[in-house]
């Protein structure tokens, strides 16, 4: 288990993970509320810097345009990012608030800044999403193949399957290319030139699929 790193303005959350016995360190910090180390899928280890909001805050600070700077501080400081919105009441109703104000800023947060954000109902549930983030350090990263998984194929769908795994290729193309070079590897050993003769792939297409093809492979 990794040490969690904890402002010190966060008295209620250090008490709690001293409860549970997690080891902390308190600092003074000036962006994020709590850094834990963790692994990416390539098992580098990276600062994750966590903001924490109980509703109420999260309200407030939309209006403020607090909670912009703040995730703009995360961006700038740290390789990973989260935001954490702690409470349990239904919050389109704790305020006069627009709820596509809410949704808005949400929105944004997830997709222009691509910050994460996991829903707490409480401290204590606070502290034991963070207590199992820092236990994931411990745990090694495995890696997610990129082929989706379905029943075993015949020999003429394993060859179609491999073509259109190529940049741009569907299906009909896929069985275009086969048909004029009659293998998997003569289709891959296709020059450019001779890809750009079959129908739909252009420039581009037969470009981008030799880039595939001959670029070498970088860890």
């Amino acid at each position: 288990m990794s040490t969690i790193i904890v402002d010190h303005r966060e008295r209620n959350i250090i008490h709690e993970l001293k409860r549970k016995h997690i080891d902390i360190e308190i600092q003074q910090l000036i962006s994020a509320d709590f850094i834990i180390p963790v692994k990416d899928f390539n098992n580098n280890i990276k600062e994750l810097g966590i903001e924490r909001k109980t509703q109420t805050d999260f309200l407030n600070s939309i209006i403020d345009k607090r909670i912009l700077n703040q995730l703009i501080s995360l961006k700038e400081n740290f390789a990973l990012q989260l935001l954490i919105i702690e409470g349990s009441d239904n919050i389109y109703k704790l305020r006069n608030f627009h709820p596509n104000a809410i949704r808005g800023m949400l929105a944004s947060i997830a997709i222009d800044y691509q910050i994460p954000i996991l829903h707490t109902e409480s401290t204590r549930d606070t502290c034991s999403l963070l207590e199992i983030i820092s236990k994931r350090l411990d745990k090694p990263k495995k890696n997610i193949s990129l082929i989706k998984k379905r029943k075993p194929l015949t020999l003429k769908e394993q060859q179609e399957f491999i073509i259109e795994s190529l940049p741009l290729i569907g299906p009909s193309v896929a069985k275009a290319l086969l048909k004029k070079f009659k293998s998997v590897k003569k289709t891959i050993n296709a020059s450019e030139e001779k890809l750009k003769k079959i129908d739909k792939i252009g420039p581009i297409k037969a470009k981008k699929i030799k880039e595939i093809i001959e670029s070498e492979y970088s860890n």
